[in-house]
Parts: structure tokens; sequence; C-alpha cells
């Protein structure tokens, strides 16, 4: 109990946007639980600027990325799942700080796109990584983003892919809901630039947004956080008209300081967007995507792979070119 006074105490002083923002500040949520969002001391770019101390471009990358809270993804590279997302978990508890976590293992994940393809094998093996990962969590405070891509990689699916991706969903909410009360999970909404606010309003409320805390917007873009908080409320208006309700939704603000020059897989002279932050127009933004990670062999990144930490990349959002 002394504990959580002492966090709620501690988010006043840290999370003064919290009292602006419905919600985010009451003693049971995980916002309130914890003292601030958790700096990750193994992200890809603490590891290369630890392992690399005397490149030119590590004092800038350490500081200026690796000191940031991030999120961290969770696939089938994981290992044991609920190993793994227990005891990053577990770590920023240690400290009182808030993970976010991105679950990101959907089967035929990235269908269309390609460059992120992979995911869970089979349904049955994704309910049972799903049930593993949140377990793993279990009542300890946390945000989770549900599936990047998801909803909005659609367009070369069947319907009956797209049926058992809205279940799969569905029940992923669920096991969240059941086994890690403490979580808030978004579930990911895509971007401004791939569907209509209207359209993405249904796939959300296919795929269970109800039972959600929110939606997650512009994961691993580069959009301004205007042109995304206009997006966002657009679907809460057509959530709210079509569907008797709204949503809160976190913006990924990594890497979208200059917003995007129409291309999504790497684009060149990008810069590093608001850090992790309560409120600025949505309920959070979040660096989601780390950046100077690949999104593919493309682009500034051509041969590496997606999720490659790239050192020259990373250093030139920091200072945009």
């Amino acid at each position: 109990m002394f504990r959580y006074r002492r966090a709620l105490l501690a988010l006043l002083l840290a999370f003064p946007l919290a009292l602006a923002a419905p919600g985010l500040a009451h003693a049971d949520s995980p916002v309130a639980m914890t003292s601030g969002f958790y700096v990750d001391p193994h992200s890809s770019p603490a590891a290369w600027a630890a392992a690399n101390p005397s490149d030119g471009r590590a004092a800038a990358i350490k500081n200026n990325i690796a000191a940031k809270p991030m999120a961290r993804w969770f696939g089938n590279w994981s290992g044991t799942i609920g190993t793994a997302t227990g005891a990053f978990v577990g770590a920023a508890d240690a400290v009182d700080k808030l993970p976010v976590l991105v679950a990101y293992n959907i089967p035929n994940r990235d269908i269309c796109g390609g460059h992120s393809g992979g995911g869970a094998g089979s349904a049955d093996a994704y309910r049972t990584w799903i049930a593993a990962f949140a377990s793993g969590i279990g009542s300890r405070p946390a945000v989770v983003i549900l599936e990047p891509d998801a909803l909005g990689d659609t367009s070369c699916m069947t319907p009956a892919q797209i049926a058992e991706r809205n279940a799969l969903l569905n029940n992923a909410i669920d096991q969240f809901n059941q086994k890690a009360p403490n979580t808030w999970v978004y579930l990911d909404a895509g971007n401004p630039a791939w569907l209509a606010a209207p359209t993405m309003a249904q796939h959300l409320a296919d795929a269970g947004v109800r039972k959600a805390h929110g939606f997650s917007l512009n994961v691993s873009n580069y959009l301004t956080t205007g042109e995304n908080t206009a997006y966002g409320n657009a679907i809460n208006a057509k959530l709210s008209s079509s569907y008797g309700y709204t949503k809160p939704y976190a913006i990924d603000t990594s890497r979208n300081g200059y917003g995007s020059n129409g291309a999504w897989c790497n684009p060149a002279g990008r810069k590093l967007g608001t850090p992790t932050q309560l409120g600025g127009g949505a309920e959070m933004l979040l660096w989601v995507k780390t950046p100077g990670e690949s999104d593919g062999n493309c682009g500034v990144g051509a041969g590496s792979v997606a999720g490659q930490f790239l050192p020259e990349v990373a250093y030139k959002m920091v200072y945009g070119y």
C-alpha cells in the first residue's frame, strides 16, 4: 500500500499531464501504479552504444535514443514468451516504472507488406502464445500494443483469414483482461495513410476494441502527431455514431519529427519525434518503434532485415539528416 501511495505522489510530479487526461490518474490504472515510463537498459541502441563506446556516434545515440523510454517487441524470436514478458515487466516493476510491450506474432503477420512476414504457425499456436504473454505480465502494471499492422494489412487476405484474425484479436484482448488486469491494451489501428477512418473503426469494432483500453496509431510510421490526432478523432466519431462508444488512443512518435515524405520503409531524412509522455493530443505519445531499427530491406536500410539496428540511421535521426 505504501508503494502505491508513494507512486501516486510521484505520478503527480513526473506526469503532470495526467491530470488533463480523463482516467489516467485513477489509483487503479497502470499509470498511477508507477512513477514514470520504463527505460530499457537492454534496448538495441543501448546495447550498441555500450559495445561501441569509442564510435563517434555512440554518445548521441546513447543520450538521445537509448536514454528514452521505448517499447520492447515480442514475437517468435523471444523464446519462452511468458518468461520473456515476465522478465521485462519484472525489471520495470522493480524500479517502479511502467513498461511498454508490443505483441507481434499474429499468424500471417505482414502478409501483404511482406518485410516483417512470419508470426505464429497456426491459430492454436497463437492462442497459446498470447495467453502465456499475458500470464507473464500477471498483475503488474504494463501497456501493450497489440499486433501492429494486423487490421491495416488485410487487403490481400480472404474473408476466412480476416474472420480468423478478428477472432484471435478478440481472444487476445480477453486473455489480457483475465490474466493481466493492470495492463492497458491498445489494439493497433494502422495510420492515416492506410485506411479511411470509418473503415478502420469497423475493423476495430470487429476485432474487439470495445473490450480493450484503446487503440494505437502510426506504429513504425512517420506521419505527424497532428495527422494522427485528426485520424484518431475521426475513428472515435465513427465508433460513437455506429457503436455507441469511443476509446483513448496512443500515437507512435518515435520517428515523426519531420512527418512523412510519402515512403514508409526506411525513408531518408527523418527525425526523432516527441519522446514518450502522457498527453500531447492523444492519451499517450509513445516511442513504439525503436529509432534506428530497420523496417526491412529497403530505403536507407538496404541490405538489412526488419528489426536490425542501424547506427548510422539512428545517428542521422537525432539530427534530422
